[in-house]
């Protein structure tokens, strides 16, 4: 008999679970590590069930069987129908699964099952609409680097690309560039090194140009393991520096106007409620055209709120 329900936001940055009794009462919550597809099935299995945990802990109870579960997913990559596959037949013994994209289940929990469309804005971004006649119509979300317009990784590699261009010399150098660097570095020695802190040369010349050296390398370094996730750490540098520095503000000025686009294709008549979603939703607010800010609506529940109307569709289309 199934005791508990689950409902699973996963993406590239981390992952978070709401438990909850079948008749809708809520426990509590849990996050660990990302779950998206592309970091590999037994990965993403893996922090589900550490969220699954950290819940359960939460709300004071031992973890039952997993026959005694049944979890609905928002999961990042399930557009891949073969990991969607694979993810699905890796089930280790819950009683029932239902997958869909983070998109769908983010726009099931801001408008509560209702029609409306979401902008969901974290490591990456995506569009979804949900129509008056139960269509659905996504946008964006094709997944970084070829997609992702305004997701954390999205303004993270241009901040990257204007480290490059400052340590080359083809933009100038500044406290903003120089804070990518420092959260660019592998470890502290190399962030030490990368500052230039203590270093001494024959002359200035020397020092300054192995200063640049040791940045280039750093960033090199940085560049060849860097994964969505540690782009989309560097977002926080970009919103840090958005006052003071007009390389910072023109990143985000550009990441509201690809959302503008994205809410612009979801809804051509303008007509439907729209809420932004993610992490990066309220730190965006303030670089998005005037038109569609006045289109915003709060969000009524998150992705984890719709995985759970979604486990709970699944097993009420089950008993049908």
């Amino acid at each position: 008999m199934i005791e508990y329900l689950i409902g699973v936001d996963g993406g590239g940055t981390g992952t978070r679970v709401r438990l909850a009794r079948p008749d809708g009462t809520s426990l509590a919550e849990g996050s660990s590590g990302p779950s998206a597809l592309l970091h590999g099935i037994p990965n993403a299995w893996n922090a589900v069930e550490q969220a699954i945990a950290a819940a359960f802990a939460a709300a004071g109870i031992d973890i039952p069987g997993r026959a005694a579960i049944a979890i609905g997913l928002g999961l990042a990559g399930v557009h891949n129908k073969g990991w969607a596959a694979d993810f699905i037949g890796a089930n280790p013994g819950y009683a029932a699964v239902a997958l869909e994209t983070d998109a769908y289940t983010t726009v099931l929990g801001a408008h509560e099952g209702r029609p409306g469309a979401i902008v969901a804005l974290g490591t990456g971004s995506v569009g979804e609409a949900l129509c008056e006649d139960g269509s659905r119509r996504e946008v964006g979300g094709w997944g970084f680097p070829a997609g992702d317009e305004a997701g954390g990784a999205w303004i993270g590699m241009r901040a990257v690309n204007h480290v490059q261009h400052v340590i080359d010399g083809r933009a100038a150098a500044s406290a903003f560039a120089d804070a990518v660097i420092e959260g660019c570095s592998a470890d502290a020695d190399t962030a030490a090194a990368g500052s230039g802190a203590g270093q001494t040369g024959d002359s200035a010349a020397d020092d300054a140009a192995g200063n640049l050296a040791r940045r280039r390398d750093a960033i090199q370094c940085w560049l060849a393991s860097a994964t969505q996730t540690r782009y989309a750490q560097l977002a926080r540098i970009v919103l840090a520096h958005v006052d003071s520095n007009d390389t910072a503000r023109e990143i985000m000025i550009e990441a509201g106007r690809q959302v503008g686009l994205i809410a612009a294709a979801l809804d051509t008549a303008g007509t439907m409620p729209i809420a932004l979603c993610g992490g990066l939703a309220e730190p965006m607010r303030a670089f998005l055209p005037g038109e569609l800010l006045a289109r915003i609506v709060p969000a009524n529940g998150d992705s984890a709120a719709g995985a759970l109307q979604l486990i709970r569709r699944a097993l009420a289309a089950a008993k049908a």
